[in-house]
């Protein structure tokens, strides 16, 4: 599938004001893709200007003329399916299944927020008093920047995209620079499924940082919906501080997975190898921690460790890997330098540990013996790595899976009662009882503590991007 390697300002591809492009990669070989438009900060403002000069006439848009373009792009994606699945691989090195259950996922949002375009809702009722009528009307925020990272860059698009445009809001779109050929092509999927010009706008500055900044100065900007690391979500809210811009922030995600005494091992290695290996285990949703109790973590250990043995890696142009690269070699050598702390630490390498020479891979690893607290406990591995942790008390696990700034999500196995039970003794936004997957375009996605503000997806997706407003008329 050939993607547009230029910014989209305006309703036209256009290259940068300065003709500056930056490569992009692919990370089973290292190959040149494609030279991307390096967005200048004036290119930046160009695209926010346009969404400024285009708000109103889409705010004004009746939303059932907003809900038909929404679905012509789930239809387009849904029927081009494969192709877009092989643009992720190739920009973003992902097996090939993971990719086209990516595909699948981000068009999703679009038919979902096609169905809540028509569904925004608002109030009216009499006072308590009886001196006026209260109406209260929800209203498109205005123009708003995306900000998306490289591990689902189709559905971290397509997530926020879907929404904003269904509230009626315009959107400047800036996505990861190692992933921006599926970000151009969703774009183009939206242009060619009617989108006004100017409501869409993609950016791609390179360095990032001084042309966001410029973006969330600009007056017209009244949101930011970030996804990415909590690092820099830190400082995207002290630069939204500056205009109170108002922010939605999906950030960094340490997830524990917790197998209590009595858990069916069959059933919690399976939902294991989904919730670490999904993405190759490059989701913020990914199990990190895996805590297990004494009396099972033996024979859990064995059998994680032959289903991990099990999983074939290599480029996801072949369709039969099950593991593709990593996004970069930058990223796999954080992986290899995680595991290898983790080692210097005490832990032991069950499978796995060693870099291959040629592209940015890291094989399926195990490591027990790992001590609560270590590095590779603290922060996201962002890889194909099982850290196991035994422990011998229930409230022990509680509090061990709590011990964290992040709370994003967490996954229980058990008896379906006790684990419900911890489940709500979880600080998480999400918890999996029983299940090794828990996104679904239906229901609300965020965290607690570190891991964000505000949810994306669900009907309170949508609701990030609209304000209430009030309206007292005299009875």
């Amino acid at each position: 599938m050939i993607s547009p390697h230029d910014l989209f300002i305006d309703g036209q591809w256009r290259p940068a004001a300065d003709g500056r492009r930056f490569v992009v990669h692919d990370p089973a070989d290292g190959s040149e893709l494609a030279q991307f438009a390096a967005a200048t900060e004036a290119d930046c403002l160009a695209a926010v200007d346009a969404a400024a000069d285009a708000l109103s006439g889409w705010a004004t848009t009746p939303p059932r003329q907003r809900s038909e373009i929404l679905r012509t792009c789930f239809d387009i994606l849904t029927a081009e399916r494969e192709q877009f699945a092989g643009l992720i691989v190739a920009e973003n090195g992902k097996a090939y299944a993971d990719a086209l259950g990516e595909a699948s996922y981000a068009a999703e949002f679009f038919r979902w927020f096609a169905e809540e375009a028509v569904r925004i809702g608002g109030d009216f009722r009499l006072s308590p008093s009886g001196d006026k009528t209260i109406v209260v009307r929800r209203d498109p925020i205005g123009v708003s920047v995306l900000i998306t990272p490289w591990n689902f860059p189709a559905a971290m698009a397509t997530r926020k995209i879907a929404p904003a445009l269904a509230a009626g809001c315009s959107v400047v779109l800036k996505p990861a620079s190692q992933t921006p050929l599926t970000a151009a092509y969703v774009v183009e999927v939206l242009r060619r499924a009617g989108v006004p010009a100017g409501v869409v706008n993609l950016v791609t500055p390179v360095p990032a940082g001084p042309a966001v900044s410029a973006m969330l100065h600009h007056p017209a900007v009244r949101k930011l919906s970030f996804t990415g690391s909590t690092e820099v979500g830190r400082l995207l809210l002290r630069e939204a501080a500056d205009q109170v811009v108002s922010s939605s922030m999906e950030l960094g995600g340490n997830a524990p997975f917790v197998v209590l005494p009595g858990a069916d091992v069959d059933a919690a290695v399976e939902g294991a190898m989904v919730a670490k290996m999904r993405n190759g285990g490059s989701a913020c949703t990914a199990a990190n921690r895996f805590y297990v109790h004494d009396s099972l973590v033996e024979e859990f250990t064995a059998r994680i460790t032959v289903a991990m043995k099990g999983i074939t890696m290599g480029p996801g142009a072949d369709r039969s890997n099950e593991l593709g690269a990593l996004v970069s070699p930058e990223e796999r050598d954080k992986v290899a330098r995680l595991v290898d702390q983790a080692v210097a630490d005490g832990a032991t390498l069950a499978l796995g540990g060693e870099t291959p020479e040629v592209g940015a891979f890291y094989p399926p690893t195990v490591l027990t013996d790992v001590r609560h607290g270590s590095e590779i406990n603290q922060i996201e591995i962002f890889g194909p790595v099982t850290a196991i942790v035994s422990f011998n008390d229930v409230d022990e696990a509680i509090a061990m899976a709590n011990d964290t700034i992040y709370g994003l999500i967490a996954y229980v196995y058990g008896d379906p009662a006790q684990a419900l039970a911890v489940a709500q003794r979880i600080d998480a936004g999400m918890v999996a009882v029983n299940r090794g997957v828990l996104s679904d375009p239906a229901a609300p996605f965020g965290g607690t503590k570190q891991s964000g503000l505000g949810r994306e997806g669900s009907s309170e997706g949508i609701l990030e991007f609209l304000e209430e407003k009030y309206i007292g008329i005299e009875v």
